[in-house]
């Protein structure tokens, strides 16, 4: 009788497993799938970089290669996303999974230096299999816990390590010199992290990209609202970057200031104090205009918008979330009458600046002529008076970045870098960091007026003159019959940069 019970329990039981197995298999894949337990590490990925910066002491040479690691994550379509400021300048690029001790060769697919973001992809598609892809969660509140992966210095393994959200707000991107939203978390991370996901339930809710080296564990993410920007903008296969409405604006906290515009009690915005030549700005707005409302975000006197109940950021998030080529509505007070205007955002962020920022995977623009070596004024030339340029650089030349606004679409700032010793050049050859303001008592405007300026005069004498009317004078003929000499002397392969020839 007890045997009889016990195979009636065990036939009962077997009965019970069969009947799972035949439910599990009839579930969707999906469903199947999510029923193992994914472990996130193993789409974690190193990030092996070598790159080489151009010198722009000597523009014509490259630093030299040098070698760094950052960190990423395996995302759809065999695709890791990283931090461009990891891969920036590569001439050689490897990846390796967690867990793994071989190293594949990848590749750039497409990268986004503005908001220091990148995708790379392996060639060899098998280094994917069995990786499951890690989804992408929404903007997170602020205190919301997260977990930092990556592989930072210390180690050669993966660290995880575990914050909060401190606050999210528009932040300086080191790599870019520009300010975009950013995430400000506690948890710790170092060098080597860059490029690692921040997760929260195992979603992506950004990407590690800078710390304050002076400060105790601030860290700064690149926000999903910022990737997926990213990829919107990908989606025709052209990275077009961001739009810029082409404006200098004023904060109006004061209330004498908000009275001489005539703005109403309780009422709040900005004041419009630049247009930026060329920009989609310049004839739809005027300066002296107060902008109210950008799209249907009401503005704070003191240039912040709400986007989040209780959350402030600055007014450019709106314009942020527009890709190039898409309209904006603002409102505007003029002369006490408020209008509703509609911009096209027809030009790039990159184009309103008088002195560019920084730029990879470009070779620097120079002009030698009489040994005197000539170049635009870029914050990538200011970087090499080191991190601390705005105290070490010449502030002839740092000083330009306190208003740096165009006077016309094409302007840069011409720069007498330094001077390559020669008879031709005697007594001037200590001069360097030199801007150039005329040239035979016209105006420069760009590297590419200055060539033209030069090689098409047909006076004896070329005349160079700073802001101060000091003058260099060249004797033409001189200087065009020492030319190849001075080239090979100091072993410059050309005279010009590839984009003047």
């Amino acid at each position: 009788m007890i045997r009889k019970n016990i195979l009636t329990i065990v036939n009962k039981k077997r009965l019970f497993f069969q009947m799972l197995i035949i439910v599990f298999l009839m579930l969707p894949s999906s469903n199947y799938f999510s029923l193992a337990q994914v472990d996130v590490r193993e789409a974690i990925v190193k990030v092996y970089t070598v790159s080489n910066y151009p010198d722009y002491y000597n523009p014509w040479s490259m630093e030299g290669p040098r070698a760094s690691s950052g960190s990423g994550c395996i995302i759809e379509k065999n695709l890791i996303l990283t931090n461009a400021h990891v891969v920036s300048n590569q001439t050689f690029l490897q990846v390796r999974k967690y867990g793994d001790t071989q190293r594949y060769r990848a590749k750039v697919v497409a990268v986004s230096h503005l908001t220091d973001l990148a995708l790379l992809t392996v060639e060899d598609f098998g280094f994917f299999d069995g990786i499951t892809a890690l989804d992408f969660g929404q903007l997170p509140e602020t205190q919301q816990e997260v977990l930092v992966y990556g592989f930072p210095v210390g180690g050669d393994m993966l660290s995880i390590t575990k914050g909060v959200i401190s606050r999210i707000e528009h932040q300086p991107y080191v790599h870019s010199s520009s300010v975009f939203l950013a995430g400000q978390i506690d948890a710790a991370i170092n060098p080597g992290n860059s490029g690692g996901p921040v997760l929260v339930d195992d979603k992506i809710v950004g990407v590690v990209m800078q710390g304050i080296p002076t400060a105790q564990n601030i860290g700064y993410m690149v926000p999903t609202p910022v990737i997926s920007h990213f990829f919107a903008d990908l989606t025709d296969g052209i990275l077009n970057g961001y739009p810029s409405l082409g404006i200098g604006l004023q904060d109006m906290e004061n209330d004498d200031l908000r009275r001489y515009y005539r703005m109403e009690e309780g009422m709040n915005g900005v004041l419009i104090n630049q247009i930026v030549p060329g920009g989609p700005a310049d004839g739809n707005l005027k300066i002296n205009d107060v902008l109210l409302l950008i799209e249907d975000f009401p503005i704070g006197n003191d240039g912040t918008v709400e986007f989040r109940p209780n959350e402030r950021t600055q007014l450019n998030y709106v314009i942020q979330q527009k890709q190039i080529g898409e309209d904006l509505k603002v409102t505007i007070l003029r002369e006490g009458e408020k209008k509703e205007i509609k911009v096209n955002l027809s030009r790039s962020l990159t184009k309103d600046r008088l002195v560019p920022m920084e730029q990879y995977e470009t070779l620097p623009t120079y002009y030698i002529y009489g040994g005197l070596v000539f170049c635009p004024l870029t914050k990538d030339l200011l970087n090499i008076w080191g991190p601390q340029w705005y105290q070490s650089a010449p502030r002839e030349l740092a000083c330009y970045l306190l208003n740096n606004f165009p006077e016309r679409e094409d302007q840069l700032v011409v720069v007498l870098l330094k001077t390559l010793a020669a008879d031709v050049n005697q007594g001037y050859q200590n001069i360097s960091n030199w801007v150039v303001e005329l040239v035979n008592g016209e105006k420069v405007w760009n590297m590419h007026d200055l060539v033209e300026k030069i090689e098409n005069c047909e006076e004896p004498f070329i005349i160079l003159e700073d802001q101060y009317h000091k003058k260099i004078i060249i004797d033409k003929d001189k200087a065009e019959n020492s030319h190849q000499e001075i080239l090979e002397i100091y072993r410059v392969p050309s005279d010009r940069s590839e984009d003047l020839k």
